[in-house]
């Protein structure tokens, strides 16, 4: 069920209001099914709304839903039932209302959770069925039902080294009491219940618990040992009385060596254990009264207050894990996976199975890597950058400290705000390391500009707040993408102001930095590639992270009402035509620049008249004010151009022309000629009118201009096409063709955008296209790969499609990290074995089965009405649908393109590399 305090736009339940509280589904608080009311439908369906206790209006409303979607799709392969669930989810969902929980409706249909979703995912025939409020409920639960799995497996695998079998079992009986301890305590502590490391860190202490509890003949040798060296129990006891003594709680003791026994053996980092235990984990045992007792604990003890939880919750019952219940069992082609894990080759032919990747080692390696960077950087800054800060005209040192102190508070409670009440202290560590990263980059920048200008003092510099924000939050985004609490889960939709929405904050996702430090997403995109240059030893998921931080901030973040953007914008426009943004004649150009963080922070904002004399001197810039009269009439002034607008747009510019190739080779590969074209219209509107840009997202534009183009040349291509096709690109999220921007206030589909806004913006302009003179094609941008160069990424061997090597990575990186999951491994320098593994390698090369290429998903299947256009017309002209042969002929070329544009990357990588 949705997550308490999301909230998320939908049409589908405008207006409508729940008609009950948010009340466990057990409560029973809603009124009872009446028969009666349900004649006019199926008795089954019936029988199933009652099973799961759903009120009247839930009942019709998911009935009336059901009979959209069967009128819509072409053929119904699922059974009726499960789609029937699949409806009372998505109402339940979209109305608020509590009747079932996730789990009752998974038994009741017989499905598990990643059937369950697919199934509710494909109901979206005609791309209005599942709100954006029910596909955010869906992307939480299935991130949560990931994240819990994942638990389960280290917690089983880890109590296999814990606890000794016994004969009458009591080691799984243990094993329960300590998952469903973990469960609640997870609901308890954390708001963000899909917070893997934290949750991880939360299980060890859990099992440190029941470790230094329980009898010693459960345990396996390593873990007695280390109980053994734990106080007795009359020592606690005395220690507990002298803090009654004192009239303070008692603390829970935690057992330093065994927590650290816990840690090594699950590359976790002990100190970060430690605050968890004894900031959230102990505040739970109390709640519980368990921190004062020294008696085992059972199950029955907080069963029944997890029951309650979850169903509070309304998502899965976790416990179904540790009984392996069907509804939360793994997928088959997931568990294939891990099978088909490599094995590495030993001498003696023996052979070990390489650790996989899990989810939780590589979170628990990339942490371990981050910490590794960071071990000699200190919280103060080093000799050389306080040297920096000493030789600047105005020493930045205490506004430097002043500014970490303030925004270190602000981040930390945000961060507890977000993540759990009592999480404000571990908000505080991710500060500390993102602290370290700061010095230890900035440091980097400012040693990189003394060589590239040979001079020492960067006073105006080191004294721009806004500079040293940006280089804090791009610190910070770092470390929270390495702890897995940033993401794009949400395709950056949420927080980032001025959206409005709940105040209640649930995640930490990007743009959320940004927010809590009130920072311009423009300004914040100045310093992201200069820090990827300045730290080599980030890996590559985090350079490709903050590269997507920049794309969205390119395409939606940075258009959001008060952005700087508009500002810059504005004045380069009003200082004359010919100073352009960006200028098209430079789009063939590589994109190559010599512009530093310096540069573009430094960058006017304000241009003022810049006049240079004829002969063009080092001091021109300074004394421009005092030339300017004596300034030859021939002359004209002119202003300053800005360094950090003009590289926004080229990669801009960049970015659009993707993701239109991209489009278009989706749908238009019969009409190539149109492609130019239509770029042609694009930049256009984000040159000249990118005031259409502002509060909207760079792909509303971009389908709008491909529609456009397309009717003005009688192309027969439907905007229900576009959006069909427009779903299977990466990086996608519905919510930018179902809530487009109209009216100050007021967001509809992205055809009423087009007919309303677009349409009447640029109509003179794209008639243009149909007459005998239309206007100049724009130059097509050159794409580079991307700016950020990976040294460590496979490289490709020469004439062949499926070998790849890799050169050695950091040593404390292990091999099965590196280890791709479904290839063979080989480690030059150790020995292979038998002939028959090289045979195997032969064929592996050989066979044409093993290509590597570009996977773009199944084709996309043609919708039979797009019901948001509204009245039964499909297009933007009003123009009724004519024709299902030409949809489906271009779905077809769509389908058809595929290899050719597979094969054609092929080419284009292997030319770039050589």
């Amino acid at each position: 069920m949705p997550p308490k305090k999301r909230n998320s736009g939908t049409t589908q339940s405008k207006g409508l209001k729940p008609s009950t509280e948010s009340a466990p589904p057990d409560k029973k608080e809603s009124p009872e099914l009446s028969l009666k009311k349900h004649r006019d439908k199926d008795a089954e369906f019936v029988t199933l709304c009652k099973s799961l206790h759903v009120t009247d209006l839930v009942c019709d409303r998911a009935w009336t839903l059901w009979k959209t979607v069967q009128e819509s799709m072409d053929e119904v392969t699922d059974s009726q039932k499960r789609l029937w669930g699949a409806c009372l989810f998505v109402i339940e969902t979209d109305m608020d209302v509590a009747c079932f929980t996730l789990t009752q409706v998974l038994k009741a249909v017989s499905l598990n959770v990643k059937q369950f979703m697919a199934l509710v995912r494909k109901l979206d025939v005609n791309m209005d069925t599942i709100s954006t409020k029910v596909n955010s409920a869906l992307t939480r639960l299935e991130k949560k039902y990931d994240v819990t799995l994942a638990l389960y497996q280290r917690f089983e695998k880890t109590c296999k080294k814990i606890f000794a079998l016994v004969s009458d079992g009591k080691e799984r009986e243990t094993m329960r009491s300590s998952w469903t301890m973990f469960l609640l305590a997870k609901g308890k502590v954390l708001q963000m219940e899909d917070d893997l490391v934290i949750s991880f860190q939360l299980l060890l202490c859990t099992l440190e618990l029941f470790i230094k509890r329980c009898p010693p003949d459960l345990l396996q040798p390593l873990y007695k040992s280390a109980i053994s060296k734990v106080q007795s129990p009359p020592t606690r006891a005395s220690r507990r009385n002298q803090s009654k003594a004192k009239s303070r709680p008692p603390e829970p003791e935690v057992d330093v060596q065994l927590l650290e026994t816990l840690c090594k053996e699950n590359e976790c980092n002990a100190e970060e254990v430690k605050n968890v235990y004894q900031t959230s984990f102990s505040a739970f045992l109390d709640s519980l009264d368990l921190s004062r007792s020294q008696d085992f604990p059972q199950v029955n003890d907080f069963d029944q207050q997890y029951e309650e939880h979850y169903l509070k919750s309304r998502d899965i019952d976790g416990r179904l894990f540790f009984d392996g219940d069907e509804t939360v069992l793994v997928p088959k082609v997931e568990i294939s996976q891990v099978e088909r894990t490599p094995k590495k080759n030993l001498p003696d032919e023996d052979t070990a199975l390489i650790p996989p990747q899990t989810p939780i080692r590589a979170a628990m390696t990339s942490i371990q890597q981050l910490r590794g960077d960071l071990i000699s950087t200190g919280d103060q800054p080093s000799t050389n950058l306080a040297t920096y800060f000493k030789n600047c005209t105005v020493d930045p040192t205490q506004d430097v400290v002043k500014r970490l102190e303030t925004l270190g508070q602000m981040f930390s409670q945000r961060f507890g705000r977000a993540v759990g009440p009592r999480c404000v202290i571990l908000g505080k560590q991710r500060f500390t390391l993102g602290v370290r990263l700061y010095y230890k980059v900035m440091e980097a920048m400012l040693e990189s500009e003394e060589k590239r200008l040979s001079v020492q003092n960067f006073s105006k510099l080191l004294n721009d707040s806004t500079f040293h924000t940006s280089l804090l939050a791009c610190a910070l985004e770092v470390v929270m993408a390495t702890y897995g609490e940033s993401s794009f889960k949400a395709g950056g939709y949420s927080h980032g102001g001025g959206g409005g929405g709940d105040t209640a904050e649930t995640d930490v996702c990007f743009p959320w930095i940004l927010d809590v430090f009130s920072l311009a997403a423009f300004d914040f995109y100045k310093v992201i590639e200069s820090f990827i240059k300045a730290d080599p030893t980030l890996s590559k998921d985090i350079v490709k992270h903050l590269e997507t931080c920049e794309n969205l901030i390119m395409e939606r973040i940075a258009w959001r009402t008060g952005s700087p953007l508009f500002e810059l914008l504005k004045q380069e426009h009003e200082g004359g035509a010919a100073e352009q943004v960006e200028t098209p004649a430079s789009f063939s150009q590589p994109l190559q620049h010599n512009h530093t963080a310096a540069d573009l922070y430094l960058s006017p904002m304000r241009p003022g008249l810049r006049v240079l004399p004829p002969e063009s001197t080092a001091t021109a810039t300074s004394q421009a004010s005092s030339q300017a009269p004596a300034q030859p009439a021939s002359q004209t002034p002119r202003h300053r151009k800005s360094n950090s607008l003009s590289l926004f747009y080229k990669k801009l510019y960049r970015l659009a022309y993707t993701r239109l190739k991209m489009l278009c080779s989706y749908l238009l590969s019969s009409h190539p000629e149109l492609e130019p074209i239509i770029w042609t219209l694009f930049q256009h509107t984000l040159q000249h009118e990118y005031e259409l840009m502002r509060d909207r997202h760079l792909d509303q534009l971009m389908m709008s201009a491909m529609y456009a183009i397309c009717k003005v040349k009688s192309v027969d291509l439907r905007f229900k096409t576009i959006v069909t096709a427009y779903k299977n690109m990466p990086n996608t999220n519905q919510e930018t063709f179902k809530h487009v921007l109209i009216t100050e206030g007021h967001y509809d589909s992205i055809i009423v955008f087009y007919n309303q806004v677009f349409m009447q913006w640029l109509k003179t302009n794209i008639l243009q296209y149909a007459s005998t003179r239309p206007p100049t094609l724009s130059p097509i941008p050159q794409i580079p790969r991307s700016p950020y160069k990976f040294p460590n990424s496979p490289l490709r061997v020469p004439g062949s499609n499926n070998v790849y090597i890799s050169p050695l990575k950091s040593p404390r990186m292990s091999p099965g990290i590196m280890t791709p999951r479904t290839r063979m491994l080989v480690s030059i320098g150790e020995s292979f074995g038998l002939s028959s593994r090289f045979q195997k390698i032969n064929q592996m090369v050989n066979s044409s089965s093993c290509k590597r290429a570009l996977d773009l998903g199944p084709a996309p299947k043609p919708l039979k009405r797009l019901r948001f256009d509204g009245d039964g017309q499909d297009e933007a002209d009003g123009s009724k649908s004519g024709g299902d042969s030409t949809l489906i002929q271009k779905l077809a070329e769509m389908s058809s393109t595929r290899s050719r544009m597979q094969e054609q990357k092929m080419k284009e990588e292997e030319a770039k590399k050589e």
